[in-house]
């Protein structure tokens, strides 16, 4: 469970996701049914998401800056194909059959990292990777913002009743090790609320690139991920998802159990009145970006 401050108000409960939601529809009998028999080919040997998942017939994949979020996300190393989502705890959730790959990324021992902080996470060790710590901050859900910088200078976050301050306790430390702990309370002060307002909307369909997200905030709410984009000579583009979800697991690209043709790819619209995923349905669809 997660803990929220939310205005003057503090209340354990979780802020990213809701137990599997095709999640607001179908239930896990039906969403067994929807498993895809994929003509799309996957090289089963590589281990990035550039490398192992091809596009359709006719389709190529889209390019990313080399220092981009997006190409980060592309050739971030995967688990080997055919990888199970596990738990914090390492125990396999229940639902196995609709993701086509798993990031290689610890998920940690509690149950903080779950869908916003996935992305989080991934926004995280991108800029962390760039060196870029001063742009490593992130809001509570309350509003309140704490970086990077303040934390491996020795600043901690004290939840006293209705309120949050911040005190220097430690000593400097800029590890890894420290930086994760960070990260671990991020996540536990942060949802897909705070998240939302810190990404801006992406109103045109030409815009969407990888790393851009698609969120309802809410507690709970859910997020997932554009993990990789390709193109037909018509400019016509599908995509690739990833996600987190609850309780904390591994990270996971998803498969697309409505379009058996071109599983893993979705096909996405921004003016969209909803937009369906395997394990939950986005309505309004809010596609956003860093």
């Amino acid at each position: 469970m997660k803990k929220i401050i939310s205005g003057l108000a503090i209340a354990i409960v979780l802020v990213n996701c809701t137990k599997d939601k095709v999640s607001s529809s179908l239930s896990s009998e039906e969403t067994k049914k929807l498993v895809p028999e994929n003509p799309v080919s996957i090289n089963r040997d590589k281990n990035t998401i550039r490398e192992r998942f091809l596009p359709p017939k006719d389709y190529e994949w889209q390019d990313e800056k080399p220092d981009s979020f997006g190409y980060f996300i592309e050739s971030f190393n995967l688990k080997p194909y055919g990888s199970q989502i596990l738990k914090y705890d390492g125990t396999p959730i229940s639902t196995q059959h609709l993701h086509e790959a798993v990031f290689d990324i610890d998920t940690g021992n509690k149950d903080l990292q779950q869908c916003a902080d996935a992305v989080i996470r991934l926004r995280a060790e991108y800029l962390y990777k760039m060196k870029s710590f001063d742009e490593i901050r992130f809001h509570f859900t309350s509003g309140d913002l704490f970086s990077w910088n303040e934390y491996k200078n020795g600043t901690r976050a004290f939840v006293n009743g209705n309120s949050v301050s911040f005190r220097k306790t430690a000593g400097f430390d800029d590890s890894y090790e420290n930086f994760r702990s960070y990260l671990d309370l991020i996540f536990n002060y942060a949802g897909t609320i705070s998240l939302n307002k810190e990404a801006q909307p992406v109103l045109k369909n030409s815009n969407l690139k990888t790393g851009d997200i698609l969120i309802t905030p809410g507690s709970p709410g859910h997020v997932v991920f554009i993990a990789g984009v390709c193109k037909n000579k018509e400019g016509k583009r599908l995509f690739l998802l990833g996600e987190g979800f609850t309780p904390a697991q591994s990270i996971h690209v998803l498969s697309n159990p409505f379009h058996k043709k071109t599983s893993p790819w979705y096909d996405l619209d921004v003016n969209a009145p909803e937009t369906k995923t395997a394990r939950y349905i986005f309505k309004p669809t809010n596609f956003r970006s860093f």
